[in-house]
């Protein structure tokens, strides 16, 4: 006797086997049709692949993506019409400096509301691991946030972080820095064979942990003290884990071209992929060694090497007042250069080598051009955040003294080495980086929101603009870079780099990390002189399956977790 299915059923059934299945298979209501804990409707579709869009639906169930296509048959517990909108992967800030804006505030607004939901952290220094002695140094250096360090290892700040509750995925490389402070402190010395190899093991402890790979910046003292050997060492410890070497590099300025080769020469060295963090080139006199800094990568990947780079869309990076002076008066930490910073003889010897250009540093101060194009952000001394968005120019007029015995004086005054934006780099070669296939993106800065104690400092614009920067403006009204390209280089291109599981893509069985936008009306607000506002055009962000953006609208969830490389000791052991 035949069996009679109705037609509803077969339908149902068509669409779980041929668009998807998710990690657990769908309910089935009484109607025959499969439900989802989400379903998005009629939007264009963006795999991350950079393949063109294509008109569908969406369905999420639990933390994963289920099924892609037409889901007319099925229905949502939560459905979303996003007619007219693009639905994307989450997309991956590559370069991120959320380590204490996390701990302020876990619902990472300014990031979350540019559709970002995983943040890489790693440039040089990170919150671990942590000797008594760095506990100390960092608590000190605390400013407009506070905090106990309930943690010692890397990968126990990020845990630290998932129970406290964050809206975004975390991530982090191990920094060079923090492994070179763990044995040497701030001397400015090569470690001896017993130290490198405490390190080295202190490197493979933190991938084992769930480390990307071992980030370093080697303008900064005591960063700069690592000779090249050392590195490759730390990154022959990571790269059996499947770790890769990011780097602000030795120089983005004069000596931009050897700076590359540096990296380049950790990579082939040590066997393992490298990233150039914010790529650039800083200074008018050097504007013009981009092409040949392309062309040296363009050469090595054709060569084999897997070498990629990230940015910020912005002509002015941020760092501290510590970049415009030399590194031989910062050894030893804060607390000493502070000390020499007081001595007439030091600081005039300071005053001439920052007023003289050197290869033998990076010297932001000079490679400006001007103390007017050096704006002061960050303070930690209440007295002096009245200063707070005037010029280094600005300031020494105001006191009567030299550009350079300003910035001396407020790094001594402020007990820090003082938050500055340096205008450095040419807006066309933004525009050229902008084009890059290899080049993601990072803001370089933290996650804030515009409350509470975020707004005792200013933070650079890309805290709140640098992705909905580059989709607004650059992709759609410079049309540099087709919308699937650019929503690729968001997502599947910095998942690719890290090695990342099940991230980066709309594909079933990934995390349901997803963001709906409106590629007409993405858009930064965030400038100099006002950067604490928020990016528009993002309606919808979900991570891991849950909804962190709402209409536009945080909706205060918390869904986060740690993001582990494949070093992760835990893979073994069948855990997410």
């Amino acid at each position: 006797m035949p069996i009679h299915i109705p037609c509803a059923r077969i339908a149902a059934i068509i669409v779980v086997i041929v668009l998807g299945l998710s990690c657990r298979p769908a309910a089935v209501a009484t109607t025959g049709a499969p439900t989802y804990d989400v379903v998005i409707r009629h939007g264009t579709l963006y795999d991350g692949s950079g393949r063109p869009g294509v008109t569908g639906d969406l369905a999420i169930l639990g933390d994963s993506l289920a099924a892609m296509g037409d889901l007319s048959a099925a229905q949502g517990k939560t459905e979303i019409d996003a007619r007219g909108l693009a639905v994307a992967p989450g997309f991956i800030n590559m370069m991120s400096h959320s380590e204490e804006t996390l701990i302020a505030d876990g619902k990472a607004q300014s990031t979350i509301r540019q559709g970002v939901t995983l943040e890489v952290m790693g440039e040089g220094e990170t919150p671990g691991p942590v000797t008594d002695e760095l506990k100390k140094v960092m608590i000190e250096q605390q400013a407009d946030i506070k905090y106990p360090i309930e943690w010692t290892t890397l990968g126990e700040y990020l845990e630290y972080l998932e129970r406290r509750g964050i809206s975004t995925n975390v991530a982090s490389l191990v920094g060079a820095t923090t492994i070179r402070e763990n044995v040497l402190g701030f001397a400015d010395r090569a470690p001896t064979p017993p130290e490198l190899a405490r390190m080295q093991a202190l490197v493979r402890q933190a991938m084992e942990e769930g480390a990307l790979g071992v980030g370093s910046a080697l303008i900064y003292a005591p960063g700069f003290y690592a000779r090249t050997d050392e590195l490759i060492a730390l990154m022959k410890a990571a790269a059996p884990y499947g770790g890769m070497y990011a780097s602000h590099m030795r120089s983005e300025g004069n000596r931009l071209l050897e700076g590359v080769d540096e990296l380049l020469a950790i990579a082939r060295e040590s066997g393992a992929p490298a990233e150039i963090y914010h790529l650039k080139a800083a200074g008018v006199p050097n504007w013009g060694k981009l092409p040949a800094l392309i062309a040296k990568v363009d050469s090595a990947r054709r060569a084999g090497a897997k070498i990629t780079a990230d940015m910020y869309m912005y002509t002015a990076g941020a760092t501290g007042l510590d970049a415009s002076m030399p590194p031989w008066v910062q050894e030893g930490g804060y607390k000493a250069w502070a000390q020499r910073l007081k001595d007439p003889a030091i600081r005039a010897r300071v005053a001439q080598e920052m007023r003289t250009p050197t290869d033998k540093w990076e010297n932001f101060f000079y490679a400006v051009g001007s103390p007017d194009k050096i704006l002061l952000l960050a303070f930690k001394n209440p007295t002096l955040k009245p200063l707070t968005g005037k010029t280094l120019t600005d300031v020494a007029r105001m006191r009567g003294k030299s550009p350079e015995e300003t910035a001396m004086d407020l790094v001594i005054e402020d007990g820090t080495r003082v938050g500055v934006a340096y205008f450095l780099m040419s807006e066309d070669n933004v525009r050229r980086e902008a084009q890059i296939p290899w080049v993601s993106f990072g803001a370089d800065e933290g996650a804030q929101a515009p409350e509470g104690p975020f707004l005792l400092s200013n933070p650079h614009p890309r805290a709140y603009g640098n992705f909905a920067r580059f989709l607004g403006h650059y992709a759609r009204d410079e049309k540099l870079v087709p919308l699937a390209e650019a929503i690729r280089r968001l997502s599947a291109l910095p998942a690719e780099n890290l090695k990342l599981r099940r991230r980066g893509l709309l594909k079933a069985g990934y995390y349901a990390d997803v963001v709906v936008f409106d590629p007409a009306q993405i858009q930064d607000h965030a400038t100099f002189e006002k950067p604490h506002q928020y990016a528009t055009g993002v309606l919808h962000v979900f991570v891991n399956g849950v909804q962190v953006l709402k209409n536009g609208e945080h909706t205060g969830a918390k869904p986060g977790r740690v993001v582990r490389g494949p070093g992760w000791r835990g893979w073994a052991a069948g855990s997410r």
